[in-house]
């Protein structure tokens, strides 16, 4: 198992003022971060061999700038998807849900770590809420199918009782309930 980095080893609060610190001033600077995060550190009780080098704080805001990066692509796809793919079936929605699912029933036959290790509560908890997800998916396309027949049924009547053929009723039917398919 990989020794963690120093930046990892910070209290959380100083480590999330670091990578604030660190986007505000453009992923550079990193000597002006090493001072700064001296005299936090200092401040917060750690002394000077525990608080990472230049480098490495060089390292970790690359790692945190290429996160950043993919989080911001991955949003403006989703946005373009959402604008030019809109998905009132909720298809992505189940997708993605199933996707995550498998990912974690796969993370987890592959483990290979002490299980005192595994935050087990995190981990269930993950999975009630993708299977809580899930579920409401199915009952909102169960009910935007029942719906959907329904409207069909009731113009179904009205189109009858208006004088249409059989396969005008049909087809406008066959196009209502191909809304909730």
């Amino acid at each position: 198992m990989p020794v963690p980095s120093k930046v990892a080893l910070l209290p959380e609060a100083l480590r999330v003022e670091l990578e604030q610190w660190i986007a505000a001033h453009g992923f550079a600077g990193y000597e002006a971060a090493t001072a700064w995060l001296a005299e936090r550190g200092r401040a917060a009780g750690l002394d000077g061999g525990t608080l990472p080098k230049r480098s490495a704080l060089q390292d970790y805001g690359s790692k945190l700038k290429r996160k950043m990066e993919a989080i911001a692509d991955a949003t403006r796809a989703s946005r373009l998807i959402a604008k030019f793919a809109p998905d009132d079936e909720g298809s992505m929605n189940e997708v993605m849900i199933r996707l995550v699912q498998e990912k974690l029933f796969s993370i987890l036959m592959e483990l290979h770590i002490d299980p005192k290790l595994i935050d087990i509560s995190s981990l269930a908890r993950s999975v009630a809420d993708l299977t809580r997800a899930s579920v409401t998916q199915k009952k909102w396309r169960q009910s935007v199918r029942q719906k959907a027949e329904a409207a069909a049924a009731q113009v179904e009547k009205v189109a009858k009782k208006g004088g249409l053929t059989k396969g005008a009723v049909d087809t406008i039917r066959r196009e209502i309930l191909g809304i909730a398919a």
